[in-house]
């Protein structure tokens, strides 16, 4: 791998995602990384070369067929993204095999299935909305726990047939831990092992009790015919829906509460009618992207890239909160959350082939839950200084560990 500078070391803790992703923006459009583990890789921050590699058929994400490291056996559980490269689902399939896969659960996500979906969630909120309500008034609410997670979850819970509440607690801490890419190799290496234990602990209920669930559309899909879902595959495969299902979602919502909350000129703009809750969701895409980079890819030959040559074998980071701050793209106030902007365009759901299945759904909860959320609460505030919000443990989720605010009165349902 080439290195015409130093590579700018990755904080697995994400302290500082933005000035980390500035930091990588200065050593050009695709710069050299290190990975925790010493793991080096081309972090790509500039929003059209990211677009033309994630549709380019040189660029795969199967470790097994083309990332020597893994091919050599030099990844092991023991690496805190062993997770990100060692499942056996779409996330890291490539060409006929990712198209395979993705088939599978495509029909789960089509636009009419989602529009289906707004009644459920419309009660959910409002439901949430009501157990909030009866916060003595002045109290502090964790937000992102109280009303960013619940929504999420309990949608891609019930999508799944996921109603075991134990098992949809351990789910969550689970995820949480895949996210967490601060872990240590011991835990790393044990959020592996249980997370696959739980889900095909899953799959057995189903298997005795199909629903109207995915899960069981997945299973029977398995037994139909074995060919088309490997054991792994399906397991796998519920790993990636559930985890990406909620994970993104619950950010999205956090930093868009967080943006308005913080910019109370952005909140009177779109209470005005100024600017629509889409245009709050799409800026928020753009300037906080619920995943900051995402790992990896791999040159499948060598490929010139951003004024380097990416070589056969070479990992690659999607480096998405980086592009949708670029400049190059998004002009000098890039950093600047502003609902109005006329170019929003940004990569947060991927792009190309595997663009995220689940994206309208993600729109679709956030468009109910925000104006639902402000409307309920009109004099909704931070509880702590905005500076005082503290990161969640990751280089991969952009996200708060809490977002503590202080609920006043709350507008009557119908008032």
């Amino acid at each position: 791998m080439q290195h015409q500078s130093c590579p700018v070391v990755i904080d697995p803790s994400g302290r500082d995602i933005h000035g980390e992703a500035a930091r990588i923006r200065e050593q050009g459009p695709v710069a050299p990384v290190e990975l925790p583990g010493g793991i080096r890789a081309w972090a790509v921050s500039e929003h059209s070369v990211l677009k033309e590699l994630l549709t380019d058929p040189r660029v795969s994400k199967d470790p097994r067929r083309h990332w020597p490291l893994w091919i050599n056996g030099e990844i092991t559980p023991e690496w805190p993204l062993f997770t990100w490269v060692a499942v056996t689902n779409m996330f890291t399939a490539y060409g006929a095999e990712h198209r395979r896969l993705r088939k599978l659960v495509s029909a789960a996500f089509t636009a009419r299935r989602t529009a289906a979906l707004r009644p459920r969630i419309e009660a959910m909120t409002a439901e949430l909305l009501d157990g909030l309500a009866a916060t003595r008034p002045g109290d502090t609410v964790d937000l992102r726990e109280a009303y960013c997670y619940p929504i999420p979850i309990q949608v891609i819970s019930e999508l799944f047939g996921l109603s075991d509440p134990v098992m949809r607690a351990e789910l969550r801490r689970l995820v949480d831990s895949i996210f967490n890419t601060a872990a240590t190799a011991e835990e790393a290496a044990a959020t592996f092992q249980s997370v696959r234990t739980v889900l095909a602990g899953l799959v057995a209920v189903k298997r005795k009790e199909p629903g109207d669930d995915l899960t069981s559309v997945l299973i029977a899909a398995r037994e139909e015919d074995g060919s088309r879902l490997t054991e792994a595959e399906l397991v796998d495969t519920l790993l990636l829906m559930i985890s990406a299902g909620h994970e993104t979602t619950v950010n999205l919502l956090d930093n868009a509460i967080n943006a308005l909350l913080t910019r109370p000129d952005q909140l009177a703009l779109v209470r005005a009618g100024g600017a629509s809750w889409s245009d709050v969701i799409e800026e928020t895409m753009r300037v906080e992207a619920p995943v900051a980079s995402l790992p990896l890819r791999y040159a499948v030959e060598d490929i010139d890239a951003g004024g380097v040559t990416l070589r056969k074998g070479d990992a690659i980071l999607a480096a998405y909160a980086a592009a949708g701050r670029n400049p190059v793209s998004h002009g000098p106030d890039a950093d600047r959350f502003d609902a109005t902007r006329a170019d929003k365009e940004h990569l947060a759901f991927g792009y190309g082939a595997h663009h995220c299945l689940g994206a309208p759904l993600a729109r679709l909860e956030a468009e109910i839950a925000l104006p639902a959320l402000f409307s309920r609460f009109p004099d909704l505030a931070l509880a702590v200084p905005a500076d005082a919000l503290e990161p969640v443990e990751s280089f991969i989720s952009n996200g708060h560990r809490s977002l503590p605010v202080r609920l006043t009165s709350a507008v009557p349902v119908g008032g």
